[in-house]
């Protein structure tokens, strides 16, 4: 044998010794896991503590504090919440994450990640084993780029709720809900058949994408922003149908969210469109009379396709402990946690198994939400989405007014053209 077989004979036997005294044989410095099992092989060593931003909202700040102080006591990693309303958060990210005084991690609606993606101020995320636990939409909501963004803990779209009291039977088509307005609407007495922000193109889109419009033109995995659809035959036909609701009185020009809810709490309103954010509130003031449906068909047979919003837990691009950041945010949104925190915060998670447990499945209200899910679509979460509300939301006012709907619809959708051109978002 040369002497350098032997040097690498020799060399080859040492780090078969390392290797057999190395992390996988070592018992654990103190036997700890994180919250999701993995051994402390595995990870980096852990931090004294992680930062969230929550929304700054009472029931779900209770939630996440019972959450993360069971997640404190399994790790010994402190949570430091910080209520910062979600829609300020990017902005003030932006300011104090390069200053080392940001959070590892944010609460961010999906329609947001793009833009966040962009900026550099979020890192794409491991889902991990917990991938196939949660709804195909949640994963679709979440995805940009070919990588995860957030991990989904937050489901919400709209449904019709309605007064059994004025209501003989559950609604199921538009034509029902259109007989009611007719039948029911009295604006001198504040009484109305029918209610629902119709110049709010969240709101409103299941009745033109049910016609056949759409915001971008969309292959399965990716949007085209250049072919917008919200100008095309079925957006026109469904303006066409939002005007008739102004034109014939069934909605006021001037009506605010404030005052749908307050008039439907007196029971002065047959039906409104809303999500479950209202549910406990329009529950306590209607008791055993409130009753939710998923969106009712539309007279050419389809089911309205409402946008489908997730909320989810973002990674910081400024975090330093990113490794545990992810694995909380994998515990906050597990099968358990999400439950608790659908008891107590009273939103829907968007998992398989949520979904199915029998505290929402047997559920009257929440149930017709988890239903219409499955005919919405995600909301775009590409950049250029946010140049499409405000001049959109101008065009349904306008429509409000009386104006043209194929005019007005041709406007909105050359501004939001221009103004994705100018912020450039088409780069």
């Amino acid at each position: 044998m040369s002497k350098w077989l032997r040097y690498a004979f020799a060399l080859l036997l040492i780090v078969g010794l390392l290797a057999a005294c190395g992390p996988d044989d070592a018992e654990p410095t103190d036997g700890d896991t994180s919250g999701e099992g993995a051994s402390e092989g595995d990870m980096p060593e852990k931090p004294e503590s992680l930062t969230l931003w929550m929304n700054a909202e009472e029931k779900q700040q209770t939630a996440m504090e019972e959450i993360t102080n069971k997640y404190t006591e399994e790790t010994g990693i402190e949570v430091e919440l910080v209520p910062v309303d979600m829609l300020e958060q990017v902005e003030k990210l932006d300011v104090e994450g390069p200053a080392g005084n940001g959070p590892d991690i944010i609460f961010q609606p999906h329609d947001r990640i793009g833009d966040l993606a962009l900026r550099g101020l979020v890192d794409p995320v491991d889902l991990g084993e917990a991938e196939s636990e949660y709804t195909d939409i949640a994963k679709e909501a979440v995805t940009f780029d070919g990588d995860y963004w957030g991990f989904p803990a937050v489901m919400e779209t709209y449904a019709m709720y309605y007064n059994k009291s004025l209501v003989e039977t559950e609604p199921e088509k538009m034509e029902e809900i259109m007989s009611l307005a007719a039948d029911f609407t009295d604006a001198s007495q504040d009484k109305y058949g029918f209610l629902m922000e119709a110049a709010n193109l969240y709101f409103v889109y299941p009745f033109f994408s049910g016609y056949g419009a759409y915001v971008f033109a969309n292959d399965g995995e990716n949007y085209d922003i250049t072919d917008i659809g919200l100008a095309n035959e079925g957006a026109k036909q469904g303006g066409d149908l939002v005007k008739t609701w102004f034109d014939e009185g069934y909605i006021p020009q001037d009506l605010t969210p404030d005052i749908m809810n307050g008039l439907f709490k007196e029971g002065k309103v047959a039906t409104v469109i809303n999500g479950p954010w209202m549910a406990r509130e329009y529950a306590e003031a209607l008791g055993d009379d409130l009753g939710v449906v998923p969106l009712p068909v539309l007279d050419n047979g389809e089911r309205p396709k409402s946008f489908v919003g997730v909320k989810s837990y973002m990674l910081s691009y400024y975090s330093e402990n990113k490794e545990w950041a992810q694995d909380l945010m994998k515990y906050i949104t597990n099968a358990e946690n999400s439950m608790i925190y659908y008891e107590v915060a009273g939103e829907m998670p968007p998992r398989h198994d949520a979904i199915e447990n029998p505290v929402i499945a047997d559920d009257e209200i929440y149930s017709a939400f988890a239903e219409q899910t499955n005919y919405g679509e995600p909301m775009p979460n590409v950049p250029a989405m946010q140049q499409v509300w405000t001049p959109f939301n101008d065009a349904l006012s306008f429509i409000s007014k009386g104006e043209p709907v194929d005019e007005v619809l041709d406007e909105a959708v050359q501004s939001i053209n221009d103004n994705i051109e100018a912020s450039g978002a088409n780069q």
